[in-house]
């Protein structure tokens, strides 16, 4: 195997697929990236793969004889990482086939792999079923949903987003438990009837990465089989695992009626809860909301023992006169308002201080995003 690349296209690609090699790899062969240079083709073909999360693309190069071989994720991706830019040659030893050279106009460094046979197929669905969704709208779902997914490895079907393909919709649903984000972006789609999925996050967040750097792209195909998805996004592919298990009701979730409606400014909200957030008792990071009808204004405040405490009040157009007081977890409660970043307003809408309150923009994204407020104790 030989062949010739540019130091900046070898280190795009392969610090991408280096995301799907394992830190803690239960086999050694883990710990590399698959690398296969095709004379016919002129390409070079770069493969990460934990056994559940695999990432392949491929770029151009001067490829003077094909081969393959596994290389070490780490030491591999440092060393490209710190070459000077220009072209690099990669070649196989003569005397040993499990090393490879790596020369460049500084210097030339040798690194041992492993064969190529020893690398786990990744599983590319041939025969499954296949839809083409708009990169923007797959963008934006994940941009408001990703977020709440839980990071709570035993709550398994919570850590991905479930996604619902229609034919003139995408919606995208995640919840950790304590709060819940829905994206519905109009979108025409390739599916005849309603698909659902459940994707783990982990690998969506790989996926968005990929769309922002893959910016020019008309569609990205999702091809899908009973247990496993793959997305193809230009030359490059993503596969993954479904998350088994029924995902909530969501739905369900969401409060038909509401009491009370409070417009505000998004940003001079956000600017305040985040101020406010500094001095949040961090064993419970309790920020209390106080509603004035009459004053048409919102007080923050928070009361951190042994720390010290703030207050803060602003402008709202307020409707209702219930509750009077209602607490967030802070943290959950700036994650929301940063999820809806195109709105310059937003929309609370609450019952009582221990029901689910409803936030979403008045303009732009049809997002919702419900979370559940903290009991306050006297």
């Amino acid at each position: 195997m030989k062949f010739i690349c540019s130091q900046a296209d070898l280190n795009t690609h392969l610090s991408l697929v280096s995301r799907a090699v394992p830190s803690r790899p239960s086999h050694p062969v883990l710990a590399n990236v698959l690398l296969i240079a095709d004379a016919d083709e002129q390409t070079v073909e770069l493969t990460g793969f934990d056994l559940s999360l695999g990432i392949r693309t491929t770029f151009s190069a001067m490829v003077e004889s094909a081969g393959s071989l596994t290389i070490p994720a780490k030491i591999f991706n440092d060393i490209i990482s710190k070459l000077s830019g220009g072209d690099l040659t990669i070649e196989e030893n003569e005397d040993d086939e499990s090393v490879i050279s790596i020369i460049s106009d500084s210097g030339r460094y040798q690194v041992r792999g492993m064969s190529a046979d020893e690398f786990p197929e990744l599983p590319l669905i041939e025969d499954g079923e296949v839809v083409y969704l708009p990169p923007d709208d797959l963008i934006s779902g994940l941009r408001g949903t990703l977020f709440a997914a839980s990071p709570d490895e035993t709550k398994q079907v919570l850590t991905g987003v479930h996604l619902k393909v229609e034919k003139d919709e995408l919606e995208f649903a995640a919840t950790d438990g304590h709060r819940l984000a829905l994206v519905q972006t109009p979108s025409e789609t390739s599916v005849e009837s309603e698909l659902e999925m459940t994707i783990p996050a982990k690998a969506l967040r790989e996926v968005e990465r990929m769309l922002m750097a893959n910016q020019a792209l008309e569609t990205v195909g999702l091809r899908f089989d009973e247990s496993q998805i793959v997305f193809e996004i230009g030359t490059q592919k993503l596969t993954s695992r479904k998350l088994e298990g029924q995902y909530p009701v969501y739905r369900q979730l969401i409060p038909q009626k509401f009491l009370n409606q409070i417009n505000i400014d998004r940003k001079q909200f956000l600017s305040g809860v985040e101020r406010i957030a500094v001095l949040a008792d961090q064993r419970n990071n309790i920020l209390k909301c106080t509603i004035n009808n009459k004053a048409q204004s919102i007080s923050l405040s928070v009361d951190a023992k042994e720390v010290g405490s703030g207050e803060e009040s602003m402008t709202a157009q307020i409707t209702g006169d219930e509750p009077k007081e209602i607490a967030f977890n802070v943290k959950y409660l700036i994650d929301g308002l940063k999820a809806i970043s195109v709105a310059n307003e937003i929309q609370l809408q609450l019952n009582s201080a221990t029901s689910p309150v409803i936030v979403k923009p008045l303009s732009g994204a049809k997002m919702i995003y419900l979370i559940m407020p903290v009991q306050l104790r006297n």
